[in-house]
C-alpha cells in the first residue's frame, strides 16, 4: 500500500493526503502580474496519462487558498476521481470578468485563456472542453457560470454554489460598483455582466454545457438562483438544480463542492 505523506502547505500547516498540493505563480500578460494558484494533482499522477481539470473559483473577500483551508479533505477528492483541481486567486472583488472600470482586473481573460493555457502547458491534461469543468461559490459561482456561458469552447461543464447569478438587485454590495461603475449611471454594464442575462448563449442541442446549480434556502442569493433555475426550465436548458436547508457559509459549501465534483466526474466519464 502506498504510504500517505505529510504535505506542508502555507507556512507550516500540515495536512495528510495522498494527493499533492502545490502553490504556484501564474503570470498574467493581460494584468502584468503573477497570480497565486493552488494546483492539486492526484496520487499516482504521471505525465503519460491525461487528466481532466476542475477549476474552482473562490468567493468575495477570499483567495486561492480558501478551498484547501476550509475543506482540507478536498485533496482526497482529486484522488477519488483521478482529476486535477486548480484554485486561482481572483482578487477579493474581481467577480471574474474583465472590468470596464479597472484595467488591472482582467480576470475573464486570465481564467478562461491565460490560466487554462498555463495549466495545459505545465500538467498532463485533457486539452479539450470534454476534460474541463469550472465551478465556484458566491462571487465564484457567478464567475464560473459567466465564464462558461461565454467560453463554451473552453469549458464543457460548469457549476455554481450559492452564486451571485444576478448582480442587479445588489447595487451597493460587495464592491460591484468599483468593477462596473455605479448602477444608476451604468445600467447596461450591470445587465451585460449578470449571468441570468446570458442564458441566451446556451444552446441545448449544439455542444450543450453540462450545468449544476446549488443554493441553500436561507441564502441571500436564493431568490436569484431560483429565478435562474426557472429561466433555464423555460428555455429547455438541461441542468441539475439542488436546493436544501442552508445558508451562505462553508458548512453548506463543504457538501456542495462534493456534489459538484461527482457531477463533473460523471461528465468526464460519459460526456
Amino acid at each position: 500500500m502506498r504510504f500517505l505523506f505529510l504535505l506542508a502547505f502555507m507556512g507550516g500547516a500540515l495536512f495528510t493526503h495522498a494527493a499533492r498540493v502545490d502553490t504556484v505563480n501564474v503570470f498574467s500578460p493581460s494584468m502584468h502580474k503573477t497570480v497565486r494558484t493552488v494546483v492539486i494533482t492526484p496520487s499516482g499522477y504521471e505525465k503519460g496519462k491525461n487528466y481532466p481539470v476542475v477549476y474552482l473559483l473562490h468567493g468575495y473577500s477570499g483567495n486561492y487558498a480558501d478551498y484547501i483551508r476550509n475543506i482540507p479533505g478536498i485533496a482526497s477528492d482529486a484522488d477519488t476521481y483521478g482529476l486535477i483541481i486548480v484554485c486561482p486567486d481572483g482578487r477579493y472583488n474581481s467577480w471574474y470578468f474583465d472590468s470596464p472600470v479597472d484595467s488591472s482586473a482582467r480576470y475573464e481573460t486570465f481564467v478562461s485563456t491565460e490560466l487554462v493555457q498555463w495549466v495545459d502547458g505545465h500538467y498532463a491534461t485533457v486539452r479539450d472542453r470534454s476534460g474541463r469543468a469550472i465551478a465556484g461559490l458566491s462571487m465564484g459561482g457567478h464567475g464560473a457560470l459567466f465564464l462558461s456561458f461565454r467560453h463554451q469552447d473552453i469549458f464543457g461543464a460548469a457549476g455554481s454554489m450559492s452564486g451571485g447569478v444576478d448582480l442587479r438587485p445588489f447595487p451597493d454590495n460587495w464592491d460591484l460598483a468599483a468593477q462596473l461603475g455605479p448602477y444608476a449611471q451604468n445600467p447596461d454594464r450591470w445587465e451585460n455582466h449578470s449571468v441570468i442575462n446570458l442564458v441566451y448563449l446556451l444552446h441545448p442541442k449544439t455542444q450543450p454545457l453540462a450545468l449544476i446549480i446549488d443554493c441553500g434556502t436561507e441564502d441571500f442569493f436564493y431568490t436569484v438562483n431560483m429565478n435562474l433555475h426557472h429561466l433555464l426550465l423555460e428555455r429547455n436548458i438541461p441542468h441539475d438544480f439542488i436546493t436544501r436547508p442552508g445558508a451562505h457559509n462553508w458548512n453548506y459549501w463543504s457538501n456542495s463542492v462534493r456534489y459538484q465534483l461527482l457531477f463533473f466526474h460523471r461528465f468526464f466519464q460519459h460526456g
